[in-house]
């Protein structure tokens, strides 16, 4: 069987789960960048897994990343790792791909496929032309302490998904009318209220090659420019990184560091060229963009308003407008949003509730000028910090207590992601989620990366 497609930037991986027998409620946890102000969840999630073996031993929820213990608490990943593979908790499967089906309390499926991808195909950097890209910017101090994970780690764990345009559905969607035909490797209740997922290996060549082949036909340039009514100029995107971008960044940087401490040729067989994700088609009915929404912390409610309406005034024309309820807000709300030259933010203040209204804005995007507004206040108040949260009501929650402010940001339609990215290049960093908190991808299937 062929091993990789390197025109598509395409791995087929050896996928590693955990053996015939272990309760895999307790093994499949959220995506670590989840909750990080929720130390309540996390806690649960501790409860939950107990002694068993359980990707929560092998990831590092951000929450605990400003604790006293960074090292004693990577060692203890590594060492995990270490105890999983030399005890037998984790089993090969045949070469090939995962096919997943995931349901949760919002949507009845949505369908994925885990495959390996070469990173010699990804630049995170904005104005790349790669065949693999980020969709939003990339923090690059958020890099090396998950470097520092990877760098001796001997498994890694994608909660990265991937972002195929595919409306014809031709790469991941046919394979659900041979499911009979495939091995079950999985069927169970995902922990914290994160739904059901049933997982198939796909390692037959005629199914792998019925992927790649429709693959090789959406990276076609002449099909690309066509689509997206490009020239030569703009690469062809085929991947565009959903969820996990700062992971998969991650993974680019420990390669370059390997390709730099080697002087030798890339070998096309180092495992750390390539990363595992699932791959999920834009145009899946499960998938759903929401916002993320900000949340102030260490605030002076007395002045932040002005503040940020001073920020704002910087390059536009800014005020705000406060209100004696959420209803009222949302009222409003509707009649701002009539107008097109005016950005209108929600936002909660220590339980009151307001509009930030920035008229002829440089940004595109709500999500562009708040966060523009909100970088320059954290940077002259080393005492606040930004949170990135999921669901108004968390955001409510949080804002309405002393010293906090939450704003609330509209989602993005989906289908103009691909042609967005394409023409402007990235988003502003945490533009979208696919999907509330605990929609996010579980940690699941592992791959050698020594």
């Amino acid at each position: 069987m062929k091993k990789k497609y390197e025109n598509i930037g395409v791995h087929i991986p050896e996928i590693m789960l955990p053996a015939k027998g272990s309760d895999l409620t307790k093994w499949a946890v959220v995506a670590c960048d989840q909750y990080t102000s929720q130390p309540d969840y996390w806690d649960d999630v501790k409860r939950i897994a107990g002694d068993s073996p359980s990707t929560l031993y092998l990831t590092f929820p951000e929450i605990y990343l400003k604790d006293d213990d960074k090292e004693k608490r990577i060692n203890n990943i590594n060492s995990a790792m270490e105890k999983y593979l030399k005890e037998g908790v984790l089993e090969l499967q045949k070469p090939g791909f995962v096919l997943l089906d995931r349901s949760t309390e919002h949507t009845v499926s949505r369908k994925g496929l885990i495959l390996a991808l070469d990173l010699e195909k990804y630049d995170y950097n904005n104005g790349s032309q790669t065949l693999i890209r980020a969709t939003e910017g990339t923090v690059l101090d958020r890099i090396p302490p998950r470097v520092r994970i990877r760098e001796n780690a001997g498994i890694e764990l994608p909660h990265i998904m991937v972002l195929i345009d595919d409306p014809c559905k031709t790469v991941v969607e046919p394979l659900f009318e041979k499911i009979d035909e495939y091995d079950e490797v999985y069927d169970f209740d995902l922990m914290k209220n994160g739904g059901h997922i049933k997982g198939w290996n796909i390692s037959d060549e005629e199914s792998i090659n019925a992927v790649t082949s429709a693959l090789e036909k959406l990276a076609k340039p002449e099909a690309f420019h066509g689509k997206y009514g490009t020239g030569s100029e703009k690469g062809v995107l085929l991947f565009a990184v959903g969820d996990g971008n700062h992971s998969l960044a991650t993974a680019k940087a420990h390669w370059e560091n390997v390709k730099a401490s080697s002087g030798t040729e890339i070998m096309d067989t180092d495992p750390a060229r390539y990363a595992l994700v699932e791959i999920v088609n834009v145009h899946d009915e499960g998938i759903v963009f929401e916002p993320i929404h900000r949340v102030l912390f260490g605030i002076d409610g007395s002045t932040v308003t002005d503040e940020l309406k001073k920020y704002c005034n910087n390059t536009s024309k800014a005020e705000y407008k406060l209100f004696a309820s959420d209803e009222a807000m949302q009222n409003a709300l509707v009649d701002y949003k009539q107008d097109k030259q005016t950005h209108a933010i929600p936002f909660v203040l220590e339980g009151a509730f307001g509009i930030l209204l920035v008229n002829n804005p440089v940004h595109n995007l709500e999500v562009g000028t708040l966060q523009a507004a909100l970088d320059k206040l954290v940077k002259n108040h080393s005492h606040m910090e930004i949170d990135y949260i999921h669901g108004d009501r968390v955001v409510t929650e949080l804002g309405s207590k002393s010293g906090n402010m939450g704003f609330y940001l509209p989602s993005m339609d989906k289908h103009d992601l691909f042609k967005t990215v394409i023409l402007e290049g990235v988003l502003p960093r945490k533009t979208f989620s696919m999907g509330e908190a605990h929609e996010k991808r579980y940690y699941l299937e592992c791959r050698k990366i020594v």
